[in-house]
């Protein structure tokens, strides 16, 4: 009777010995699966900037100008006082929105809408390209007066 309880014993220590053996091998083929999927989620991100740099398209609205962030909501635009409207929107120059505390104390290039109340609502800070594009209106009456290509983004003056 012992022998055959040393068998089982022997039997059983066997199979753990097998589960065991097949757990770290589980472990090691999921660890090497997250080390890959870490290395493609970090060769994606370092092209995505590249993707993000596409052309944006700017309302016929958009006027140029030179933006100052002060303290929230206040700016200069243009060397003049202004105010950012409640729900502004401010994108950088990747497209994604920014917020406009973390840009206090800083100036860009920008193209921009403003609403009806006269407070500034859309804001795309520009990239050295788009600052290339010339002309674009920096004032309301000249963007009434030139003409808007929107498919190719650019203005022409009468």
């Amino acid at each position: 009777m012992n022998r055959c309880a040393m068998t089982t014993a022997r039997l059983k220590h066997g199979l753990r010995s097998a589960c065991h053996a097949l757990n770290a091998h589980a472990l090691r083929a999921a660890l090497v699966l997250a080390m890959s999927a870490t290395l493609l989620t970090a060769l994606l991100a370092t092209h995505l900037p590249a993707q993000a740099q596409a052309a944006r398209n700017f309302p016929a609205s958009a006027l140029r100008g030179e933006l100052q962030f002060q303290s929230q909501p206040e700016v200069l635009l243009n060397g003049q006082a202004a105010r950012l409207a409640p729900g502004a929107r401010i994108r950088g120059t990747d497209n994604l929105l920014q917020l406009a505390g973390n840009l206090t104390g800083t100036r860009a290039i920008v193209n921009y809408t403003i609403d009806p109340f006269g407070l500034v609502k859309d804001v795309w800070l520009l990239r050295p390209d788009e600052i290339l594009v010339k002309p674009w209106p920096r004032t309301t009456a000249e963007a009434q007066s030139w003409v808007f290509n929107a498919d190719a983004q650019t203005w022409s003056r009468p």
